[in-house]
């Protein structure tokens, strides 16, 4: 019962790890700016360096925002669910729209140099990654945003909603490690094995992508740290939920 008190304090530990994973997040944003501004020449749309745009887009998109995006949940726990669900869609939105720029400056780039596409284990986890991603945003869209769609059609797609919004993060993580790895055997293939500073630099970038999959990972899926619904929630989805299935929510409150 929250009769008009203050609301509820987050969970002890859920701010430290949040603000662990926005540090790791700006590192993971820096060390790559680093890494393409120091040892690739920078960055920059009709040249040489339009490839650049690419793995820059990816890390800020598919895994920034993208990891940002799930927090919000946790996050804004005593925010009104419609405004976070609307934050939560815009998010994941943004990283799409970056993403789909970082794929535009990787097949240009390769026409431009006359290189083949899409053979790679790289491209084709960072392909389904992002085709997925977008499924995932429209499904995400038209069954909660959208008032279409039923109480119960809504509970039973949440699970694969929430279980594929974690996967998909995961695949992008991935996805980015192996394209770090495809790069250096492009670039550097013959002193990488020498431990030379740029090969070590990404490197780091890698050990970064994981630490921050791992830290927002955890956070998502500590049950005690899952937003707990608003009393006017619990009492619109009862009302809902008996207007729409005609069932009266009695004995289970």
């Amino acid at each position: 019962s929250m009769d008009g008190a203050s609301p509820p304090a987050s969970p002890a530990g859920l701010s430290a790890y949040v603000a662990v994973s926005q540090l790791l997040g700006l590192t993971l944003l820096a060390t790559t700016g680093a890494w393409l501004g120091r040892y690739r020449g920078g960055v920059a749309w009709h040249s040489p360096l339009q490839f650049n745009v690419h793995p820059l887009c990816m890390v800020l998109g598919m895994v920034f925002l993208q990891g940002d995006a799930l927090l919000v949940y946790r996050v804004f726990r005593n925010e009104a669910k419609r405004s976070t669900k609307v934050l939560h869609a815009l998010l994941h939105g943004l990283a799409l729209v970056i993403a789909l720029v970082g794929i535009v400056a990787v097949f240009e780039s390769h026409r431009t140099k006359g290189i083949p596409d899409m053979y790679s284990l790289h491209s084709w986890c960072g392909m389904a990654a992002f085709v997925l991603y977008l499924l995932q945003w429209l499904l995400g869209c038209g069954f909660f945003l959208f008032p279409g769609a039923s109480f119960s059609l809504r509970s039973r797609y949440k699970p694969q909603h929430v279980f594929f919004g974690i996967a998909l993060f995961a695949l992008s993580i991935a996805a980015c490690l192996l394209g770090i790895t495809e790069m250096l055997l492009f670039n550097i293939r013959d002193s990488y094995s020498h431990f030379v500073p740029e090969g070590v630099l990404a490197n780091t970038l890698g050990v970064l992508l994981v630490a921050f999959g791992l830290v927002v990972g955890y956070v998502l899926t500590r049950d005690d740290w899952k937003r707990p619904p608003l009393a006017e929630e619990l009492a619109l989805s009862m009302d809902f939920k008996t207007l729409t299935e005609g069932e009266s929510p009695g004995g289970s409150s």
